[in-house]
């Protein structure tokens, strides 16, 4: 008999969206896959699965006629898309217009993921801070292109994508990952203390703050000029009108200091 796993993989479902199609979590869908009889799933699932595989029943012969081919596959997606459309329709939540169907996809996944985790009886404050840096990551990952490199390696590291696949710069990529490699590999075997480390978190730190400090200069050096072109222009505040005129005060302020 053809195993429900081995005909997600061939088809190329992914937990999250059968996740999505049933209507449960994606660890309860762990749970079913784990079972040995498909009879011992909830009935309402059972029966939302044989609609989708479209088959009759869970017996060994109605899985072993499934014939994965390209008119199968595009009708079991269409009947994937449109059960997860209607139990969870991101475009409710996001102008999704101007997007390829395999970007909205990601975005729904994420959502969803993310939706799961809050939703968890096992979510502490952790799970929070955790989603949070997340956010931050891809805040800043156009101007820290080490961020891809991390998130490649993670996604390796953990089975997602194959080893020796590089989307991004691969010599730097191949660089980075190779440290990474040699830094985890030295805290997880015990090779580095918090005693020997504090120095170079010190360091770590102060460069933090400097680059903080720095920011908060600029941002109100920029204030400060803000106001100047406000002020030569005999303006009180930005609006629609006066934006490009303004703007345009603050770059001739700024170039006079050349």
């Amino acid at each position: 008999m053809k195993t429900l796993k081995d005909i997600f993989q061939e088809l190329g479902i992914s937990k999250v969206r059968l996740a999505k199609y049933l209507g449960v979590s994606r660890q309860m869908v762990y749970n079913y896959l784990e079972l040995d009889d498909i009879n011992k799933w909830p009935k309402e699932k059972k029966l939302l699965l044989f609609k989708l595989l479209d088959i009759q029943d869970g017996s060994d012969e109605s899985f072993n006629s499934i014939k994965v081919n390209t008119e199968y596959l595009m009708a079991v997606e269409n009947r994937l898309n449109q059960g997860v459309k209607n139990s969870y329709d991101i475009d409710n939540q996001f102008d999704l217009k101007g997007l390829s169907k395999e970007e909205q996809t990601l975005i729904g996944d994420i959502a969803y993921l993310i939706k799961e985790k809050f939703m968890s009886d096992n979510k502490n404050d952790e799970t929070f801070f955790a989603i949070k840096y997340l956010y931050h990551l891809i805040q800043a990952m156009d101007n820290v292109p080490e961020i891809k490199y991390i998130l490649g390696y993670m996604s390796k590291t953990t089975g997602f994508t194959k080893p020796e696949e590089y989307k991004f710069d691969e010599d730097k990529q191949f660089i980075f990952e190779s440290i990474l490699y040699t830094a985890l590999t030295l805290y997880n075997n015990g090779g580095a203390s918090k005693s020997k480390l504090i120095e170079n978190h010190k360091n770590w730190v102060a460069e933090i703050e400097k680059k903080n400090e720095e920011r908060l200069s600029r941002t109100q050096e920029l204030k400060t000029i803000r106001v100047q072109a406000l002020n030569e222009l005999g303006y009180t505040e930005i609006t629609n009108e006066n934006a490009a005129e303004v703007f345009e005060k603050i770059a001739e302020i700024e170039s006079r200091k050349v």
